[in-house]
Order: structure tokens, then sequence, then C-alpha cells
């Protein structure tokens, strides 16, 4: 029996011009004196999937929601600008986080309900957009107003 309860989702906070991967998140977390990657998947700009912490592991990305959590990470959330948040996710990049989601409820965790890390933390937007809404309807509402 899964201990598992949420599936939360993240933005890695970058302009949409910025590439980047778990290789880059990795060395970013490891830099502010984590054990690595907190989360346990990364999506890339073009819908790539990339593993990052094992799942059998307990992540970092939601402080009080670690033990009970599996996180994923959409890389964008920034305006081109950097001036601030932006729900700027490519097409891809949603019907990725879809299938990734479903996989992991449909193999892993039945009872987990998806959410967003501004869920657990009212002083972050990430991703940026109603995650639990996303996934119930298709409908991407940001949360930025």
């Amino acid at each position: 029996m899964s201990n598992i309860t949420h599936i939360i989702v993240h933005c890695a906070y970058t302009p949409p011009s910025m590439d980047i991967g778990r290789d880059d998140i990795d060395r970013w977390h490891r830099e502010k004196g984590w054990m690595g990657i907190g989360y346990h998947s990364i999506i890339k700009r073009d819908g790539t999937v990339e593993h990052g912490r094992p799942l059998h592991k307990q992540g970092a990305h939601v402080r009080g929601m670690n033990s009970k959590s599996k996180g994923i990470c959409l890389i964008g959330g920034m305006n081109a600008d950097k001036t601030g948040p932006e729900v700027n996710y490519s097409d891809a990049q949603m019907v990725s986080l879809k299938k990734l989601i479903d996989d992991w409820r449909f193999n892993h965790y039945p009872e987990a309900k998806v959410a967003g890390h501004t869920d657990f933390d009212k002083g972050k937007t990430c991703p940026n957009f109603d995650a639990a809404h996303w996934y119930e309807t298709g409908e991407v509402i940001s949360n930025l107003d």
C-alpha cells in the first residue's frame, strides 16, 4: 500500500527560450547543498520526459509533503523578459504531463490527487496554473490573476 497522497506539478521558472533539462536542475539543486535533483520527473519544452530522482526515493520538492508525494517539473514558467511568472508551456509538455500523471496514477499511486506547488506554499505561484482543475478538465486556468 502506497502512502503517496499527491502528485505535485512544479515549474523550473525559466523563460521559454531556455531549453534545459534534468542535468541542469540536478546541478542547481546540488549547488544549493541538496543531495541532487528533488523532482522525480522533468518535462522539457519539446515534451521529452526525463527521469530525476527515482520513484522509490523520497523527493525534495515541497516542504512538509516530500514523504507523501511525487514531483514533476515543467521547464518554463517565467516570461520572456524575465520579470515574472507566466503560463507558457508547450502543447507537447502538457500532453506529456497528462500521460505521465495517468501512468503514475494507474500503475503506482491510484489514490494520489494532482496538485500544484502553490497549493502547499501560498508564497509560490508554481506551476502558474490550477493543476488539479487542468488534470480533471484539460483547461488551463492561470493562478496569476
